[in-house]
């Protein structure tokens, strides 16, 4: 076994070898909590569930921590436009809503989007507010290393002094004459335009409660500190993998690196992002009007074809969205769920419930695709291939190689997340009582067939699937699933 894995840093796939034996580090950037996620969100996250996934399927025991921005501009001037006699309401705005109220509304719309689509609780899930006293401490650090300076206009503000660090653009293989200003504060305390801001001191018209006592004058702590004071704290100054969207390499990734690095961390050993998911070839943009948001594809499809969708595509590459997207993952979704459906009745009738859901291995050529920087398009085409192998063993009747299909299907589906997203609860008794129906119907259909009765014969059909069941016919006669959605 040799995982491998792209590098954002050395530009390049690298053997992936954790910093202590038999344990990964993963720190991913979370929400900003001050709008509803977007798609980009959610595949950030299937995309890294993905990976923690089969790295506890390859035996590791595997720590993530993922971030809550919970303290942000963006938050402040949303709860602030929530005061205005004027506040145009948004889907589930509330008028006069204290910043803090907003930003923990919002997250629990992220968990609520994340738990229905399948992707795992993190080991801890720190949040901005909660870490001040460590963004001091670094801070500090970084001052007495020569890398940042309090502004120079008392504004309370302090800086990171890019021109102070010589790896500084790194990650993104720029140079810092060709980099535009940091737009995250007034350039007039600053040494360089390019500085970014580790502190925000405090200004006139802000609430209070959005700032906190520090050496250098009360204000808040800058977007790109937080994850390097967090991560520190969890993970350690040197860990596994940092990912994010590749949105965040720059400014926001470049400027971890730095600010780590000039502090004296070793930091991320991988840096991994993935890629967008764009509209019809063109970068979704709300001005546009082409967006697609998660609670849209969610009122199309079950959460189980949304998952699929959303982790279909290798985790660098581009996801492109299409009017008939969700449709192509619902019968691709809805071909694995009628072998399952099918074989666990085969299995059932001659093995009783015991035993249905033993597991093994998933197969090799899935385990060499993950094993190659995650290429999930290449795993699928496996999981397809094993659905149609466990067909045509239960077209000939052979057992074992039907319940080896489906311990395979059933396992490599739990490794991509799928079987994780929600769906209805299954009741046994329940299930087993309208799998008796539903034979007796199809006993009647058979004797109606065999009298050449076709009118009756198709009469059970469509009363079948007026009722969401889905009966096939072939030669050893008609079987049925139920249709998912």
């Amino acid at each position: 076994m040799t995982l491998r894995f792209y590098d954002t840093a050395s530009a390049e796939v690298r053997d992936f070898v954790p910093l202590v034996p038999g344990k990964v580090s993963l720190y991913y950037c979370g929400a900003t909590v001050q709008g509803m996620p977007h798609v980009g969100h959610i595949r950030s996250a299937i995309a890294f569930d993905q990976l923690s996934r089969w790295l506890e399927y390859r035996g590791f025991r595997v720590t993530v921590v993922r971030n809550v921005t919970d303290i942000d501009d963006k938050i402040l001037a949303k709860s602030e436009a929530s005061f205005h006699p004027d506040f145009e309401q948004e889907p589930g705005a509330v008028p006069e809503e204290e910043w803090w109220a907003l930003a923990y509304r919002y997250e629990q719309e992220f968990l609520k989007a994340y738990d229905t689509l399948g992707v795992s609780r993190p080991t801890y899930e720190p949040r901005a507010t909660g870490h001040i006293p460590e963004m001091h401490a670094l801070i500090q650090q970084l001052i007495d290393r020569g890398h940042a300076y309090p502004a120079l206009d008392g504004s309370g503000d302090v800086y990171f002094d890019v021109r102070s660090w010589n790896k500084y653009g790194a990650l993104t293989r720029q140079k810092i004459d060709d980099m535009q200003g940091a737009a995250d504060a007034d350039p007039r305390g600053k040494k360089d335009p390019r500085d970014f801001a580790l502190w925000k001191g405090y200004k006139e018209g802000e609430p209070t409660t959005a700032s906190w006592v520090s050496p250098w004058g009360t204000g808040r702590p800058g977007w790109h500190l937080e994850c390097s004071a967090m991560v520190t704290k969890y993970l350690g100054t040197e860990f596994d993998i940092h990912g994010g969207g590749l949105d965040l390499r720059f400014p926001h990734h470049e400027n971890e690196m730095a600010q780590s690095q000039a502090a004296g961390h070793g930091f991320a050993n991988f840096w991994m992002h993935n890629g967008m998911v764009t509209y019809q070839g063109e970068k979704m943009s709300k001005s546009v009007g082409n967006t697609v948001s998660p609670a849209e594809m969610l009122e199309i499809a079950p959460p189980r074809v949304v998952r699929y969708y959303l982790g279909q595509a290798q985790y660098r590459s581009v996801l492109d969205y299409q009017p008939t997207s969700l449709q192509e993952a619902a019968a691709a979704v809805e071909r694995i769920d009628g072998f399952i459906s099918r074989a666990l009745r085969s299995t059932m009738t001659q093995d009783g419930a015991a035993g249905l859901f033993s597991h093994g291995t998933v197969p090799e050529a899935f385990a060499a695709a993950m094993d190659d920087d995650l290429n999930v398009p290449q795993a699928l085409a496996v999981l397809h291939d094993t659905v149609r192998a466990g067909n045509s063993a239960l077209t000939d009747g052979d057992l074992a190689a039907t319940r080896q299909a489906l311990a395979s299907v059933t396992d490599m589906l739990r490794v991509l997340g799928i079987s994780d997203a929600a769906q209805p609860a299954v009741d046994d008794q329940a299930t087993s009582a309208l799998g008796t129906l539903i034979e007796a119907q199809l006993a009647a259909r058979a004797e109606a067939r065999s009298k050449k009765d076709w009118a009756a014969s198709d009469a059970i059909r469509d009363t079948l699937a007026a009722a969401g069941v889905l009966v096939e016919d072939n030669a050893d006669g008609a079987t049925w699933s139920l249709q998912r959605g």
